[in-house]
């Protein structure tokens, strides 16, 4: 059986950690896997979440099977993060939402859900997108479309190019957008942009599909959330896939959801007992030590001021190094603008240089980053912002 196969390429991102760990340059930076890091560079567990792993450790009675859903409370107070409670009310029975194995299981329940319902869907997905969304959508059976997206050059979204492309899909095709602080480039829709987007789906007849991985980490829980909770409130279908590994700091327990809201209750009806059955039929049930942990911090009110603070901090630090980043290149004297870095969200960022100019940040200065320049802004701190800056400039000057 397994003697014809052929080994694949590594992940690049995963290669780029390997070869990190084994540099032995002390002043060496990882600025390529996308997890947040604090100012010592470790990914510490968040204090609210300590807390509530203490009771659960504590209190915790059993440890039998979840249903395919997941946790009722979890699903129900990540509703209510994601959607805001008043507007979770309004829903009522249009919308579903389940636990997934993380935003990954999010998505490939999502897409596994929409080949059932219309095979081979069509799905516009930005360029430059998250590079695992093509495999999680497309090889659940889904035809992958791109629209334009980010202008390397002028470091902008190029939104009306976009519209005119997503422009061509109708109803029974889906449109993917990035929730906030778009992965790779950070550049998001404004308020405006999103209302646009609204109203040109309500003419159309498009599904929207939003991934939403980094709420809270761009200008606030509710700010994040803007695109998604005006779509849910003026449109009769709406997709969304939420993350917990970000803003919980959850990355190894695999904690995420899918909501679907529909145009009426019995097609939402209809959609959770579909949902419910291919979740069964992929990994049967979610894990539940992380969901039981978000669904404890958002339902105490002293645990969750904690969450919201302590998140709070990290946005701050995020958004304060982007601000330093700038500060330091442009005391290096290069005749370019990395203004466009202060002003995204969330930790990504493309720095704008070739793929040959990167390849000697990672051979003659130990920094390590993706051929496409993009850089995870949680992997700078005070003690390798300077040798950064320098070493980006020397590339540029040479």
């Amino acid at each position: 059986m397994f003697e014809r196969l052929n080994p694949l390429s590594a992940d690049p991102i995963l290669g780029l950690m390997a070869a990190h760990r084994t540099d032995p340059n002390p002043r060496k930076i990882d600025l390529g896997v996308g997890v947040y890091k604090d100012e010592q560079g470790n990914t510490a567990v968040m204090r609210a979440v300590k807390a509530a792993e203490a009771r659960l450790l504590q209190n915790q009675t059993t440890k039998t099977y979840v249903s395919p859903a997941g946790s009722a409370a979890f699903n129900e107070r990540v509703a209510d993060l994601v959607l805001g409670t008043t507007l979770r009310h309004t829903l009522g029975d249009r919308r579903t939402t389940f636990q997934t194995p993380g935003g990954c299981g999010g998505l490939r329940l999502a897409a596994e859900f929409i080949q059932k319902v219309k095979p081979g869907s069509k799905i516009l997905v930005s360029d430059p997108t998250w590079a695992n969304h093509i495999p999680l959508l497309g090889e659940a059976g889904l035809q992958i479309e791109t629209y334009p997206y980010y202008d390397h050059n002028n470091h902008g979204i190029r939104f009306d190019a976009m519209m005119e492309q997503i422009s061509t899909a109708g109803a029974g095709d889906l449109v993917l957008l990035h929730g906030c602080c778009h992965n790779p480039c950070g550049a998001d829709l404004n308020q405006a942009q999103w209302q646009a987007v609204a109203e040109l789906a309500q003419r159309k007849g498009f599904t929207p599909f939003i991934d939403l991985a980094y709420q809270g980490l761009g200008d606030g829980l509710a700010d994040d959330s803007f695109g998604v909770r005006l779509l849910a409130e003026t449109l009769p279908e709406l997709i969304v896939v939420s993350s917990c590994s970000k803003n919980f700091g959850l990355y190894r327990e695999r904690t995420g959801s899918l909501t679907v809201i529909a145009d009426s209750s019995n097609a939402a009806r209809a959609a959770t007992s579909q949902i419910s059955a291919t979740a069964r039929g992929i990994y049967s049930m979610p894990p539940d030590h992380g969901a039981s942990v978000v669904a404890e911090i958002l339902a105490d009110t002293e645990l969750n001021q904690d969450w919201e603070l302590e998140l709070t901090e990290v946005r701050e630090r995020i958004n304060n190094l982007r601000s330093a980043l700038v500060v330091e290149l442009n005391k290096q004297g290069l005749d370019r603008d990395f203004s466009f870095i202060e002003q995204e969200k969330g930790m990504f960022s493309f720095l704008g240089l070739s793929a040959g100019q990167v390849h000697t940040l990672i051979n003659d200065y130990s920094i390590y980053l993706v051929d496409s320049s993009r850089i995870n802004i949680a992997g700078i701190n005070s003690s390798n912002i300077e040798y950064l800056a320098q070493s980006i400039a020397a590339v540029l000057k040479s």
